[in-house]
């Protein structure tokens, strides 16, 4: 391996860790159940305020 292929290496090497740390620090935490995608709360009737199931 000669001086220009180990530069490239080199190079290369240092630029995928640095786009690698850049992703990581800008992923975001998804907060679950949030704008109400989890659970559906009733609003009427009876079961008023309860939280409904899937089993029907």
């Amino acid at each position: 391996m000669n001086k220009f292929e180990f530069k490239n290496l080199v190079k290369g090497l240092k630029d995928s860790l640095k786009e690698k740390a850049f992703f990581k620090n800008l992923r975001k935490e998804v907060e679950t159940g949030a704008n109400g995608t989890q659970d559906y709360v009733l609003k009427k009737g009876v079961n008023k305020d309860s939280i409904a199931t899937t089993k029907q």
